[in-house]
Parts: C-alpha cells; sequence; structure tokens
C-alpha cells in the first residue's frame, strides 16, 4: 500500500469519523424544521387531521385544546382506513371510529364530536373537505391539530386551499414522544424514517406541482403534449 494510499484512507476515515459524530446535531435540526404553529386564541372549531400511526397523540391534544375552551367543537376527517381488531367490538373499526372513542375517553362529549363528510387520501384531500365544512356551517375560524412533523406541511396547504374565503387556520400539534418518535431520536425509530425523511419528499413534490401548474410550465406541457400526441381528425368511410 502506498503513502497515497493510506493518506486517502485515513482522509475518509476522519470524513466518516465527523459525519457519524455531526449526524444526530443534523438529524435534530432537521425533525425541528418540520415543526410549526400558528396560534389561534379561539376557533369555532377544532379540526384534527387523519393519521392512522398516530391518531392517538392527534387525539389526546385536541381533547387539551378542547377543555381549555379553544373551541366548542371537534372535527375529524376521515381517511376511511381500518384499524386491527377489536375484541370489545368483533371487528376492525375505521381509525376516524377509534378517534372518536379516544376522545369520548378523554372527556369529550360525543355530541361535540363531528366527522367531516367525505373520505379523504391526502392533505390537499382533507383541506378541500374542511373548507366545506367550514362554509356549510358558516365557521369563521378553525384551529387544526396534527402531529409535530406533519405540521409545516399542513399548514402551507390549508393555506393555499383556503386563501380565496374569509375562514382564518390555526394550526397546533401533539408534542413528539406518544407515537412520533422524539426530534433527537426519530432516526432510531422505523416510524421516523417515515415521518421525517418522508415528510420533506412531500414537502418538495408539492413544491414541484405548484411549480408544473404554473402558468408557462402549463402551456410548455400543452405544446409537449400537442406535438407528441397530434390531433388525428376522423373521415368520413
Amino acid at each position: 500500500m502506498t503513502g497515497r494510499t493510506k493518506s486517502r484512507m485515513r482522509r475518509w476515515i476522519l470524513v466518516g469519523l465527523l459525519s457519524l459524530g455531526a449526524w444526530p446535531l443534523l438529524a435534530w435540526i432537521a425533525a425541528k424544521g418540520l415543526i410549526v404553529k400558528a396560534e389561534l386564541s379561539q376557533a369555532d372549531a377544532i379540526a384534527v387531521l387523519a393519521g392512522s400511526s398516530t391518531y392517538r397523540e392527534r387525539t389526546h391534544r385536541a381533547a387539551q385544546l378542547f377543555h381549555e375552551g379553544r373551541a366548542a367543537r371537534i372535527a375529524l376527517t376521515n381517511d376511511n382506513q381500518r384499524s386491527g381488531w377489536s375484541g370489545a367490538g368483533q371487528r376492525n373499526p375505521l381509525f376516524v371510529e377509534r378517534a372518536v372513542d379516544e376522545l369520548k375517553g378523554q372527556g369529550v362529549p360525543i355530541e361535540r364530536i363531528e366527522i367531516v363528510p367525505g373520505a379523504v387520501t391526502t392533505t390537499y384531500d382533507e383541506a378541500v373537505h374542511l373548507r366545506q365544512y367550514a362554509l356549510e356551517r358558516n365557521l369563521r375560524s378553525i384551529l387544526v391539530v396534527t402531529s409535530a412533523y406533519q405540521s409545516r406541511r399542513a399548514l402551507w396547504t390549508l393555506r393555499r386551499v383556503f386563501e380565496p374565503s374569509d375562514v382564518m387556520i390555526g394550526i397546533d400539534c401533539a408534542e413528539p414522544g406518544e407515537q412520533s418518535p422524539r426530534p433527537a431520536t426519530w432516526w432510531l425509530h422505523r416510524l421516523g424514517w417515515k415521518l421525517v425523511p418522508g415528510e420533506y419528499l412531500r414537502l418538495r413534490l408539492g413544491n414541484l406541482r405548484r411549480l408544473i401548474h404554473k402558468p408557462p410550465f402549463r402551456r410548455l406541457a400543452t405544446i409537449a403534449v400537442a406535438v407528441s400526441f397530434p390531433k388525428v381528425s376522423a373521415k368520413a368511410p
């Protein structure tokens, strides 16, 4: 092994050790960068976004806000996903049904809980359904509750969807630790890799979709489709 090769190996080992030492700090910074809040001291309703892996921490936070008097009702979006087997009910209840049970267990009266009509699959769907829900009930403000690492993307999506309306949007989130892993240790959990890097990927994809839907890119897409698939006029036989 030549002196140059040994020097290169030592350099790579040093870089690896430095990276390994810096990783916990970088991982913590990445996780904290996803967490935002938009304060709303009072709202017409608290809305809990669907989330099968974190529904308990979301509903617990919503119940806490309800008991603080921040809003008089709680609305739940429904992702129409079924949970595991329930021995008590002898079936696989929907996660939204489990969320209702969690709220009742936290002392929220059933008459104060509503399920937003329509099934959702994305945060954008939830924002659209919540906007319709707010308009039908003449709500002027909604305090949205979600998990900490989804809060930045959720706020961005909600503000974009609610922008044409006069409904004020606030966002609050459950502190990591109950179901979502903490910012310092998320990388030690499989769910953490879904929640933190996964959120950055969704944010990037959201920005890309927004860019594509701008007028100049729309025109380019239309031209590209027209060139690739020229219109063929039908001739009578």
